[in-house]
């Protein structure tokens, strides 16, 4: 059971007292110290169970000799019931060991009755509320940094370092989580250069949000560079790419879009791209003016499983520039009332950044297009900015 922490510590408390005559006097001193303080009143655990007190109290005053329980089962079952309950213990005069037990179980302190008045109960109240605050504090603290830990260890799996030495591509990489999220998502990209010397680059997005969606666009970043590298022809990559989709996802429904390049030098010595693109959004061409190009674009992985991605080869300009991105880019107001940005309002706000430096671009661009959009962006943003490094120098 998960409850909110209260705003003002301990006005709202929940006793439980089978004797009516310390259920007057607690009530009583309670009011002459803080007339604010709310009471309510069980007669047995079994009736704060039944009656589902525990969620509206911040602090339970608990007698340890209720009758028909022993010991300390009915603290135990106050905490079974709520663990993150804030119980403070009564006890009788020769049951002080009792307290002490019970402060051991999980209660946050123990009161002698006959020994307390009202300062001792407001302050040993609110001392247990306090302290439960302090306690889940902690806990959330602790859960906000295996998150942190868990996300670390996913950016090294979807936001690598790119492995272009020796060849004639410049690469830069941009991620940002969407405002929904601080984890990081399922959206990756990757670029290599093949033991032949071309250079391959991919950039996907796993559909659906959340850790598991995250692990499986790691999962499919890492197939992908490994059958890169081991040398599987072009052609193959997507098929096999498909099938580490099908044989890790966690429902049958769940599907990847994808777009991948393949960079090479002609014998004329001019650099020549094939597109393969899986239900994502193609590339954007960014000199000599920004253009968005138009491979034919196929099914998503894993939607059917004799699927085929057709290739476009293009040829590109002297200083060629390409942008991929992920559709978290484009799915923001666009320029135009009810509309959103797309890919044809994207080229526009490119249009407007021609002059930014390559260095910058992807940072200028995710701010243009959020005040475009009144703010943050909803969904993660992934870009793989490659260009021809001769024109870099």
């Amino acid at each position: 059971m998960t409850r909110p922490l209260p705003g003002a510590a301990g006005h709202r408390v929940l006793l439980v007292e089978d004797d009516p005559g310390d259920v007057f006097l607690v009530q009583e001193l309670l009011a002459e110290v803080d007339p604010s303080v709310r009471v309510t009143v069980a007669e047995s655990v079994r009736a704060v169970v039944e009656r589902n007190l525990l969620p509206a109290a911040d602090c339970v005053l608990l007698d340890l000799n209720l009758p028909g329980v022993s010991g300390l089962d009915g603290l135990r079952e106050v905490l079974q019931a709520d663990p993150s309950a804030a119980v403070c213990v009564l006890t009788g005069l020769d049951d002080e060991h009792l307290g002490i037990a019970a402060v051991g179980v999980g209660a946050q302190d123990y009161l002698v009755k006959n020994k307390a008045d009202g300062a001792v109960l407001i302050r040993a109240i609110r001392y247990a509320v306090e302290r439960r605050r302090a306690e889940a504090s902690m806990v959330r603290l602790r859960e906000e940094q295996l998150v942190a830990a868990e996300s670390v260890r996913l950016e090294r799996g979807l936001l690598p370092s790119l492995l272009l030495d020796g060849s004639s591509v410049h690469g830069r990489s941009f991620y940002r989580s969407g405002r929904t999220r601080a984890v990081i998502g399922g959206d990756f990209f990757d670029a290599v250069r093949s033991p032949s010397g071309t250079v391959h680059a991919i950039i996907g997005d796993v559909s659906g949000h959340g850790p598991d969606e995250a692990a499986l666009g790691a999962l499919l970043r890492v197939s992908w560079r490994a059958l890169v590298l081991a040398g599987v022809d072009e052609p193959q990559i997507l098929p096999n790419l498909q099938e580490v989709l099908v044989s890790e996802r966690h429902e049958r429904t769940l599907f990847t879009t994808v777009c991948t390049l393949r960079i090479d030098r002609t014998a004329e010595g001019r650099d020549r791209v094939l597109i393969r693109a899986a239900g994502h959004p193609p590339p954007v061409s960014l000199r000599p003016e920004p253009v968005s190009l138009r491979p034919r674009v196929g099914v998503p992985l894993g939607v059917l499983r004799d699927a085929k991605w057709e290739p476009e080869v293009l040829e590109l300009p002297p200083g060629w520039a390409l942008l991929l991105f992920t559709d978290g880019l484009i799915e923001g107001r666009g320029v135009r009332p009810d509309e959103l940005l797309w890919q044809e309002g994207l080229v526009e706000v490119l249009g407007k950044e021609r002059d930014t430096p390559m260095s910058e671009l992807p940072g200028r661009l995710v701010e243009h297009v959020e005040r475009i959009n009144g703010g943050p962006l909803a969904d993660d943003v992934a870009m793989l900015l490659l260009s021809d490094l001769a024109a870099e120098a």
